[in-house]
């Protein structure tokens, strides 16, 4: 059973990276603009977390991840209603094209640019 999102006042966004040094840059980055932050190392790990905690307004997805990769974890939450609405920016070091099968809102690629991914953090979660 999934838990019902609370009422709360900060969008809700949920960052899937191995790397903990670029997870940690994330959270800083995204808490210190005024957003809330659940994180995940993989996308079981993200999968399990959408599947407890409240859906969040928008997902920071990296594609190479030891356990369950990106794709991978995309095509679980394309594949379930209840989290497949749930918009996802693409985070990787990959070209776009070989990121294009995940279907994304939007792809950054790696180093990223912070004001470009702030802006779409942003246009997503208004």
């Amino acid at each position: 059973m999934r838990h019902t999102a609370s009422p709360r006042r900060k969008p809700l966004i949920l960052v899937v990276e191995d790397h903990d040094s670029a997870r940690t840059a994330l959270t800083k980055l995204l808490t210190s603009t005024g957003y809330d932050v659940v994180e995940a190392p993989n996308g079981s790990d993200a999968l399990a977390q959408l599947a407890t905690g409240p859906r969040p307004d928008l997902i920071l997805l990296d594609l190479m991840m030891p356990v369950m990769d990106g794709w991978e974890f995309r095509r679980q939450q394309k594949a379930d209603p209840e989290i497949a609405p749930v918009p996802v920016i693409v985070l990787s070091a990959l070209d776009q094209s070989r990121a294009a099968v995940v279907d994304a809102t939007a792809f950054l690629k790696k180093p990223l640019d912070f004001d470009r991914l702030l802006k779409l953090v942003r246009y997503h979660c208004r």
